[in-house]
């Protein structure tokens, strides 16, 4: 990964309309970021855009402060030797918010940054909205009291957020899942075996280890393991690893020797899609794979000072986005010293070999999927955040 950097400003694409700052710090917020661009773009084509964002939002054309892929790091004990790189990024983005004056502050998950921003741009009088909330029903509610001090709006992705900040009495609108839209034309299971030379009698498993250095390197080892247990009971298994954009290819050659699997990138959601199982870090792919029906098994490691404070913060039971949506353990979870190899292929074997299990499974996802929305989440973000901001 090139070496972070915090890019000078550049003359954008303001037009006589002003300016509109998205702050997206993470890669997950990178489609849809990109979406909420597209149908700004498509409301007002002369306003400019700067911010934080990935390639899909610049190639849609945000003038990037900082590439969000610099900006993902996991964990408390991670972000330390980064803080000073983080202090200029903060000073440089309210340095330009307040030159430029946009119409509205959109902000896109990422609280440890976000927040802090709203707080620094707060006295400029400019509406801050928060599109993606960040997960203080989950861990952090102190954070809820600065919420209702500094949003204008939270604009949410999953039904049960507008319940949560509706009730601490900030104003909240599910808008619905950018992945619906992200994965609406995904052909069938069967297409998405044939589009990856598969047959259809082979059980495929995939693995998704992360999208972060960190999370492969802490994770990927077990879920091997287990992959060649359960590759040594079932002949017919296939295992198929999801590669993450930006991450090199000898990260997981290293990890993996010499055994067999089938490395791929840029498929993920075909990959989800042609599977029976899924082996995956808890997060947002947990989502994805129940879009597909797809059962899981829930891994989750990570540093132990981290684990040691997140554990003292978090306020819900499970850690699977799967499982909260779901209000209950829908999905096993492997937290830690439980996420071994053998751990993580009995749980296998027990959905493989037991049918009725593995339906019930398929159908719990069925009713997480049906949750996320019907779709066109761009649209409905910026719908609401118009009814606010006088924009062009």
């Amino acid at each position: 990964m090139p070496k972070a950097r915090i890019r000078p400003a550049g003359q954008g694409l303001m037009g006589d309309n002003g300016w509109i700052f998205i702050g997206a710090g993470d890669p997950s917020a990178d489609f849809p970021g990109k979406n909420l661009i597209d149908e700004i773009r498509r409301d007002c084509p002369d306003i400019g855009l700067f911010g934080l964002g990935g390639p899909l939002m610049q190639q849609a054309g945000l003038e990037a402060i900082a590439d969000c892929r610099d900006l993902a790091v996991m964990g408390f004990s991670e972000v330390v030797p980064r803080l000073l790189f983080f202090r200029r990024l903060m000073l440089r983005t309210v340095q330009m918010i307040a030159e430029r004056r946009p119409k509205a502050v959109i902000l896109m998950d990422y609280p440890g940054f976000n927040l802090r921003l709203a707080k620094r741009i707060k006295p400029l009088g400019i509406p801050i909205i928060y599109y993606i909330s960040p997960q203080v029903w989950a861990w952090g509610k102190g954070r809820v009291a600065a919420i209702k001090r500094l949003i204008d709006l939270m604009l949410v992705i999953f039904p049960f957020e507008e319940k949560f900040f509706s009730d601490h009495g900030i104003e909240a609108r599910f808008v619905g899942h950018p992945l619906v839209d992200r994965y609406r034309d995904i052909p069938d299971k069967a297409s998405c075996r044939a589009k990856l030379g598969h047959g259809g009698s082979e059980r495929i498993i995939a693995i998704l280890p992360g999208s972060r250095i960190q999370e492969i390197r802490r994770m990927l080892p077990a879920m091997m393991g287990a992959a060649e247990i359960i590759a040594d009971r079932f002949s017919d298994v296939r295992l198929m690893l999801a590669a993450a954009p930006g991450i090199d290819i000898e990260v997981y050659r290293k990890i993996i020797g010499g055994r067999e699997i089938d490395i791929r990138a840029g498929v993920t959601p075909e990959m989800l899609s042609a599977s029976d199982l899924v082996i995956t870090s808890s997060g947002t792919a947990t989502v994805e794979a129940a879009y597909f029906g797809t059962p899981m098994i829930i891994v989750y490691k990570t540093g132990f000072a981290t684990y040691q404070i997140a554990r003292r913060l978090v306020s819900v039971d499970s850690i699977g986005m799967v499982n909260i949506i779901a209000g209950r353990k829908i999905a096993p979870e492997l937290i830690q010293s439980a996420a071994t190899a053998e751990m993580i292929a009995a749980h296998a074997f027990q959905l493989l070999q037991d049918k009725t299990r593995y339906e019930a499974m398929v159908r719990d996802l069925k009713s997480v999927r049906e949750a996320l929305g019907a779709g066109n989440a761009g649209h409905n973000a910026w719908a609401a955040i118009r009814e606010r901001v006088r924009a062009c």
